[in-house]
């Protein structure tokens, strides 16, 4: 059974609460009738919310020295308004991308809901499926350009908890032109020092992360991977898009991390069925 097939039978058996605030979007209403049909989700209607007041508090925790006043006309924002609910426990995730660009949804769930304990950067994955089912996780793809080596480890950090909920476990490789002390330079001594502070696998080149029979000449000890780091924007961008256009591989996503919540951003493009799957597998990290 493929990783989209298992988020769907997982949402359907928890049947949770998701709310996805830009319903002034069609796609979006039909995709909620969708969730609703299939016994996949249970859409929370902004309209349910508590007043505002009720979550000022959540914003003040996240923001020190944001005034209680300013709290208020910020709640009044759908995103934010949405966030909220995810962070008070009135849904356990948020769904949103087809209207508001991605800072938008990301600075509502950073006010509202906050960073995952031990990370301090947002960032975003794809999930690729092969065409023979294999499923691996690539991290950033989306939202960091260039990465300093915290904010690499903050990605794997993330990614580590994306892989391990959907996937069944993590086994991290941070990329790289070299492997171990093979090679030097800006890049490659910033994953090595990322690597380092996670205690996460690297540098290592893509084939030796991949196939262990090339990891076993390269002197690399670690197991295959199925969550791939990139040292930037650049790389993994170019990486997913090769596999989708080389190997036939399906991308979903890109997915939000790293928050304390679950949070999916969804390609203003996305259609109404992407938004189901993007919906049961954003679900399937509210673990």
């Amino acid at each position: 059974m493929d990783v989209v097939q298992q988020s769907l039978d997982a949402a359907r058996a928890r049947n949770a609460r998701v709310v996805l605030p830009e319903t002034d979007d069609p796609r979006i209403v039909e995709a909620s009738a969708r969730l609703v049909a299939e016994g996949l989700a249970r859409p929370v209607p902004l309209s349910e919310a508590r007043p505002a007041a009720a979550y000022v508090d959540l914003l003040l925790r996240n923001r020190p020295g944001l005034k209680p006043a300013l709290a208020l006309r910020l709640l009044e924002k759908p995103l934010i308004r949405a966030a909220a609910m995810v962070a008070a426990g009135e849904a356990e995730a948020m769904v949103a991308g087809v209207v508001h660009a991605t800072r938008r949804v990301i600075e509502a769930a950073q006010l509202a809901i906050g960073m995952a304990e031990g990370v301090r950067t947002p960032s975003s994955f794809f999930l690729m499926v092969m065409p023979g089912g294999n499923a691996l996780v690539l991290a950033d793809c989306a939202v960091n350009t260039d990465p300093d080596a915290a904010t690499l480890a903050d990605i794997a950090r993330a990614s580590a908890v994306s892989a391990a909920a959907l996937l069944g476990e993590s086994r991290l490789a941070l990329l790289s032109y070299a492997t171990g002390a093979s090679g030097s330079g800006p890049s490659v001594d910033r994953v090595r020092a990322a690597a380092e502070a996670g205690g996460f696998p690297g540098p290592v080149q893509a084939d030796a992360a991949l196939n262990a029979a090339i990891a076993a000449r390269k002197g690399y000890r670690a197991p295959p991977a199925n969550t791939l780091i990139f040292p930037d924007l650049n790389a993994g961008n170019i990486a997913y898009k090769l596999l989708q256009e080389l190997a036939g591989a399906q991308a979903l996503g890109p997915f939000l991390q790293g928050f304390a919540r679950p949070v999916c951003d969804l390609s203003r493009g996305a259609s109404v069925d992407d938004i189901v799957k993007a919906t049961a597998i954003t679900l399937a990290l509210a673990v």
